[in-house]
């Protein structure tokens, strides 16, 4: 009887996740049957989606709120179809808010659990690896340092390895890259990347703007490039632009997408805390990490934090490699200074390169063949 494994991916980080692991366990078991709640890349590996992935992203609490209801009758649904099919294993890949209620109740079942993709348990709210603990049989790591904790307290867990340190080459092509952006090839260039999310961009636009205005005061052969996901960012960065009266001839490039482009072809990345960070680590380029919340959140969570980092290479590589100006120090003149030292220490970033190969090295397992063996040694599959 073939395997059947049920797995839940709600964003398009774990629908990619997801499609590459089932690759991995089918080229182990070409039988083996997927069901459950998957996006379009799952759907074309295989997956038998129930309801669409989009149905599962909600954006920040009020809209969690406005949609409990739909997420409630989802669930139960859910629920109530994965134990008629009765699978061998069940995965929740990420979006811990969904899949940890999802897998309590299916371990109380008896349905072996899995959770892919460790939340931040090492930065604040320790306390939720005991609810992971109840949720999950196995968790499976994207960094090194993470099975540790879980091990205290009897989960096991399994580092995987990054998929990003599997996408990305070791040694980025960066003139290529400037060739195939048409930028000068000797040009000084720094991309900003104020972040993915509407309310990152409305409160990091104006000091990143600002910043870029006074980097190029300083020196006004520096090139800007602007990497944007949606309409609504671009918008948003537009109007920063406009109220900080930037010349027309100002060199600033707005881009629909491209950022991993764009990080590997400029000199210096000023980016917002996040994913981002990784990614310009992996392509070994210097950055400065910003990021601003609202004052009342920010010292909750500051009270709450258990290391001296936000920024991924930093809490990765445990010191400050890169610097990181948040809240108050987030501001224009503070910004740009950080920058334009990057520009200026070409002894640094050399050193900072060498430090970014070994932290991709360490992040670099074949991530989904990893991913594929953990999951199959509990459910008693051979692995070639």
């Amino acid at each position: 009887m073939a395997v059947c494994i049920a797995m839940v991916a709600g964003e398009a980080s774990g629908d990619l996740l997801g499609c590459r692991l089932m690759a991995a366990i089918k080229r182990r078991l070409p039988d083996a049957r997927f069901v459950g709640i998957g996006g379009p890349s799952m759907v074309r590996e295989g997956m038998e989606s129930w309801f669409p992935a989009e149905r599962l992203a909600v954006n920040g609490f009020a809209d969690a709120l406005r949609r409990l209801p739909e997420l409630l009758s989802i669930r139960r649904e859910l629920l109530a179809g994965i134990k008629r099919e009765a699978p061998d294993v069940f995965i929740g890949i990420d979006a811990p808010d969904f899949n940890l209620g999802v897998e309590r109740r299916l371990k109380a079942s008896g349905i072996p659990t899995v959770h892919y993709v460790s939340p931040s348990v090492w930065a604040w709210r320790g306390g939720r690896v005991n609810k992971i603990k109840r949720s999950a049989d196995h968790v499976l790591c994207l960094f090194p340092f993470e099975p540790e904790l879980y091990q205290r307290v009897g989960l096991p867990a399994t580092f995987v390895g990054h998929p990003l340190a599997d996408e990305f080459e070791l040694e980025p092509d960066r003139q290529g890259e400037r060739e195939r952006l048409c930028l000068p090839r000797d040009a000084q260039i720094i991309t900003l990347m104020p972040g993915s999310r509407e309310g990152e961009v409305r409160k990091l636009a104006a000091d990143f703007v600002g910043a870029a205005k006074r980097i190029h005061e300083a020196r006004p052969d520096v090139r800007f490039l602007v990497p944007l996901v949606t309409r609504e960012t671009r918008a948003l960065f537009e109007h920063a632009m406009l109220a900080a009266e930037l010349p027309a001839d100002f060199p600033l490039k707005l881009m629909f997408g491209h950022s991993h482009e764009a990080m590997t072809a400029s000199d210096v990345v000023l980016l917002a805390s996040g994913t981002a960070a990784l990614e310009a680590a992996l392509l070994k380029r210097p950055m400065v990490i910003a990021y601003k919340i609202a004052p009342w959140s920010y010292r909750i969570i500051k009270k709450m934090m258990y290391l001296p980092y936000v920024g991924l290479p930093n809490i990765l590589c445990k010191e400050f490699l890169v610097p990181e100006l948040l809240q108050e120090d987030c501001e224009p003149q503070k910004l740009a200074e950080a920058s334009l030292k990057w520009l200026d220490d070409t002894d640094g970033v050399s050193a900072l390169t060498e430090r970014f190969k070994s932290l991709h090295l360490s992040l670099r397992k074949d991530n989904a063949s990893r991913a594929a063996d953990a999951i199959l040694g509990m459910i008693g599959g051979k692995a070639p």
